[in-house]
């Protein structure tokens, strides 16, 4: 069985890449599987940059297949932000309740059409002797004044999808792998990859 490793100690990312690959038929697994893997320092100034980071320095070290990701939440009204620092937007230790709870603070009073805000996932996939590919996908939403719904991680709770009429956390993860920014992304790779013979 062909194997990928998931750049990530984020179990949510991992239990969505998980999904997503192990229909393909990839063995699939994360940094939890291999606490050796060296630790790459996110220092890029777009999503891309860091995807690429992480997805080749890992590989390097292991010479297997290795998929990163950088994703975050950008919003209109903060000129993008959190962005890069989505994980750590509320201070350097990962803590998801401050996060948004620092987004809902500055997005307090903003009216409903300057709350405008999307998803981004920036994806690399580093392989062995061969040149990175990288993709990028969005999902549209609005933040909420409150958080809304159980499921998800993140800002999934403050995040609202206009199509769906309900928060990121409030869709089951086969709805949210339909439509979220990383299953956009994940959709434009599989198209890269149509002339590759790892999928």
């Amino acid at each position: 069985m062909k194997r990928i490793v998931i750049a990530t100690k984020n179990k949510g990312k991992v239990r969505e890449f998980q999904e997503l690959f192990q229909e393909k038929g990839f063995e699939v697994i994360s940094l939890f599987d291999l606490p050796n893997a060296p630790d790459i320092a996110e220092t890029g100034s777009t999503f891309k940059e860091n995807a690429m980071l992480k997805a080749e320095g890992i590989s390097s070290q292991i010479n297997e297949l290795v998929i990163a990701d950088d994703s975050g939440l950008s919003v209109d009204y903060l000129g993008g932000k959190p962005g890069v620092f989505s994980a750590r937007y509320a201070g350097e230790e990962k803590n998801d309740q401050k996060n948004l709870e620092k987004v809902l603070l500055e997005m307090n009073g903003v009216k409903q059409e300057q709350r405008t805000a999307r998803f981004h996932c920036a994806l690399a996939l580093a392989i062995p002797n061969q040149q990175t590919i990288v993709v990028e996908g969005v999902c549209e939403g609005i933040i909420t004044t409150e958080p809304i719904g159980e499921h998800g991680f993140g800002y999934d709770p403050i995040f609202f999808v206009k199509e769906k009429n309900k928060t990121m956390a409030q869709l089951t993860q086969m709805e949210k792998n339909k439509i979220s920014h990383r299953a956009n992304a994940l959709a434009l790779l599989e198209k890269e990859l149509q002339s590759e013979t790892i999928l």
